[in-house]
């Protein structure tokens, strides 16, 4: 039997309220509603991820972001905030979709408790898998200050990135240089009393480093590359590599071509599936062990199919990438821990305390 995945970073939200995309439909069918009338705001790309091609995929469970966009000079995207009241607001939507599509769908399971995450492993071996989604914040600017974090947790977050690439009030990010900031500590120390994991994806390198120093809960980048094949400060250094990985945290890669190749551009014939191995193998060599790293595909999140290598078309298709690890050498324990098993080693530590 194929093994079961775990994708650490899906904007599964955004997608459905924002783009108006019915997940719960085959990803052929939004492909052809979308050739008549396309989602609002810049190019989306072709759909990747729908619940159904999950399942077929035998992802059993996911990160389901809360993603909303600042407003900033040029955006094309069709929701901003310009407050964080606005982001507030925003993100709550998002979270009651992801409660609502649980409520009224019996094979989706919001993770909200260890028990929670052991059935869905568990309902894999029936006829009635389930998929099972972690609530991660994506850009920390709906709390609207650190004493609110008890009130999300209470609602099924459980996982938290400061920032997103044009930064926020609590701390730099990729495309807006900075530190942690005054509310940003603060914002730590509120995580840790519930035992957060703190995302370091779209974290500013020196924010991250300040963050791993400060902060003792798990940690993990859910959708991050090496720097080593992009040189851009979106992407990690392998000294970065090297410190998540002393706090037993996991990098989740991302298939996206400009993330996999810095001479690739839109419209070009697609990158083998194979560059995504390497990218995983560097990782692994890096850190010298295939404990630190995991998918983190970003699926939705403003690019599609004709921008991943080939033959990844949908979330259906990850399972393609375990036999191309084996012809680089990898066990059968060392796939399974890198499909699955590290990421499931993270969240087992995250949800332990609800």
């Amino acid at each position: 039997m194929k093994p079961i995945i775990v994708d650490a970073h899906l904007d599964l939200a955004y997608n459905a309220m924002v783009l108006g995309r019915d997940l719960l439909r085959p990803v052929h069918e939004i492909h052809a509603l979308e050739a008549e009338t396309p989602p609002p705001g810049a190019p989306a790309g072709a759909c990747l991820a729908t619940f159904p091609a999950l399942r077929e995929g035998r992802v059993a469970i996911v990160g389901g972001s809360l993603f909303v966009a600042p407003d900033f000079k040029g955006t094309l995207e069709p929701l901003v905030y310009r407050t964080p009241q606005e982001a507030h607001r925003y993100a709550v939507q998002q979270l009651d979709y992801y409660r609502r599509l649980a409520d009224e769908n019996e094979q989706i399971v919001i993770l909200n408790t260890l028990a929670d995450m052991e059935a869905v492993l568990a309902s894999w071996d029936t006829e009635q898998p389930r998929l099972g989604i972690f609530m991660v914040m994506e850009g920390a600017d709906p709390i609207q200050q650190p004493g609110e974090v008890g009130w999300w947790v209470e609602r099924g977050l459980r996982g938290v990135g400061l920032t997103w690439s044009r930064g926020t009030r609590y701390a730099g990010g990729n495309a807006a240089p900075g530190p942690l900031t005054v509310d940003g500590r603060r914002l730590l120390t509120a995580m840790a009393d519930y035992n957060l994991m703190l995302d370091l994806s779209h974290l500013w390198e020196e924010a991250a480093y300040e963050a791993l120093d400060r902060y003792p809960g798990p940690v993990a980048a859910t959708h991050a590359n090496p720097r080593a094949f992009v040189d851009h400060p979106r992407m990690l250094s392998d000294r970065l590599i090297r410190r998540i990985a002393d706090c037993d945290g996991v990098i989740g890669v991302v298939p996206f071509n400009l993330m996999l190749d810095a001479e690739w551009r839109p419209g070009e014939t697609r990158l083998p599936l194979t560059r995504l191995a390497e990218v995983i193998d560097h990782v692994c060599q890096v850190t010298g062990a295939a404990r630190f790293v995991g998918l983190g595909t970003d699926f939705d999140g403003g690019f599609g199919n004709e921008a991943t290598p080939e033959g990844l078309d949908s979330s259906a298709d990850l399972g393609k990438l375990g036999p191309l690890l084996a012809e680089r050498g990898y066990a059968d324990a060392d796939i399974t821990a890198i499909l699955s098993g590290n990421w499931l080693r993270v969240l087992r530590r995250t949800l332990s305390d609800f």
